[in-house]
């Protein structure tokens, strides 16, 4: 295989010169950065991934790469923190195996699904990098994505070429297994070739509607108000799963209906659902579709999170919530699948010390360590299939035990982790863990729907 670097340049430098779009990232050149590391990169290359969305090759070990695996995430907007721990945790993952799998070195590219005017990905923006990935042999496997609207584009598109895609941090059912809330034809329509490509360490919506809804039995409330973001295949889908586990779970609606991310005030939302009476609000939604003015209209309307319990879905557990939404997000829930930081294995427990270090002392966010998880299992599947792409996400989906950082689990068939935790965070100056919640396969199944 030919030398996927034909020219290097060998530097040492802040992690995120390296990653322009990072956030935090400045121009100052401060090599004494908790994440500062020596690797080669390059600017000037015949082959590979050369997009705007994509920052430069980064390789630290011996040799010249000739292959790379690439993270596809949202560098910008509200989520761009996360996604920076999850780059973080994928280098760290590289470095404890000399950046090689199976003798072979690899190198990494950080590529950025968002745009900058909305910091939301952006539908082209995720087919030009699924195309250009697939269009270049020498990358191996895609880690991402973490939103799964941008999954379902990418993933077809990877499957024509044969290319491993595991991600961190999608939930939407649909993009593995058949959901009364799928469009036509999914999960299948994403595999043109009759082969799957696609697998994720991440539990799906199903086990994370049915662990809000038994936690929202927890709390006490019997009636709760569902609102979920207009117009989000996303979370429509998980007002759908929250609705299915809601009643196997023996709680009954108070209501439900979306509101819109672009409105200007919830005033008179909040009245309509006032009038419900509800003891409880379900969000399911993203923080970016205006979040932190609803939580406020939330608080406005209906009292404080402690007199009526506030419970959102993932795409609200992290800090720019509680930036934006001020003093209304105290006490409020979130859930964010899988085990945080303490509760993993023993190596996890050790993976996310070190990546706390690295990344100067800040908190681990909980989805950082699963991105660790997924390069892991993508490298150890390169290390089982060599340079053939196909073998490689065959590998992936072969997975017995995972990758060492998560505790233990098998990839099914369908492409999801076997086992499904759900933790439950709190907001206070920052999210912290409350509890969590393995829920009824019963009640997993109603999710489903």
């Amino acid at each position: 295989m030919q030398s996927l670097l034909k020219r290097f340049t060998l530097v040492s430098a802040v992690l995120c010169a390296a990653v322009p779009f990072a956030a935090g990232c400045g121009d100052d050149g401060d090599s004494s950065s908790p994440t500062s590391t020596s690797v080669l990169t390059t600017t000037d290359f015949d082959v590979g991934i050369s997009l705007a969305s994509c920052g430069d090759f980064e390789y630290g070990g011996d040799g010249a790469p000739a292959s790379v695996i690439v993270s596809d995430l949202p560098m910008q907007g509200d989520s761009a923190e996360r996604s920076a721990q999850q780059v973080e945790a994928i280098r760290l993952v590289l470095e404890q195996n000399d950046w090689s799998a199976g003798g072979e070195p690899v190198a990494f590219q950080a590529c950025d699904d968002t745009i900058e005017k909305t910091g939301l990905w952006d539908e082209r923006t995720c087919t030009d990098n699924a195309r250009a990935y697939a269009a270049d042999t020498h990358v191996l496997g895609v880690i991402g994505t973490y939103n799964s609207g941008c999954a379902a584009i990418e993933i077809p598109i990877l499957n024509e070429a044969g290319v491993a895609m595991i991600s961190p941090g999608n939930t939407a059912v649909c993009l593995t297994e058949p959901s009364a809330a799928c469009s036509s034809g999914q999960p299948d329509s994403l595999y043109p070739s009759g082969k799957r490509n696609y697998a994720r360490v991440i539990p799906n919506d199903a086990f994370q509607g049915a662990a809000l809804a038994e936690f929202t039995k927890q709390e006490g409330s019997t009636h709760p108000y569902l609102l979920y973001a207009a117009g989000d295949d996303t979370s429509i889908g998980q007002a759908g799963n929250y609705r299915g586990a809601a009643d196997a779970a023996g709680l009954q609606l108070a209501g439900d209906s979306s509101w819109d991310p672009k409105a200007d005030d919830y005033a008179k939302l909040f009245a309509q659902v006032k009038a419900k009476k509800p003891d409880a609000v379900v969000l399911a939604g993203l923080t970016e579709q205006n979040g932190g003015a609803l939580i406020e209209a939330k608080v406005k309307a209906l009292g404080s999170n402690a007199d009526v319990p506030l419970i959102a879905f993932d795409g609200f557990a992290q800090q720019s919530t509680i930036d934006e939404a001020g003093t209304a997000s105290e006490g409020m829930f979130a859930s964010v699948p899988g085990s945080a930081p303490e509760n993993l294995s023993p190596e996890g427990v050790k993976f996310s010390s070190d990546l706390e270090e690295k990344l100067g002392g800040a908190p681990v966010e909980q989805f950082a360590p699963y991105a660790g998880e997924a390069a892991a299992v993508l490298l150890d599947a390169v290390a089982e299939g060599g340079g053939d792409r196909a073998a490689i996400a065959s590998a992936v989906l072969a997975t017995k035990g995972g990758g060492g950082i998560l505790n233990a689990y098998d990839i099914d068939p369908s492409g999801d982790p076997s086992v499904g935790p759900v933790t439950i965070l709190m907001a206070a100056k920052t999210f912290e863990v409350d509890t969590e919640v393995t829920p009824d396969e019963e009640i997993v199944s109603a999710a489903r729907g």
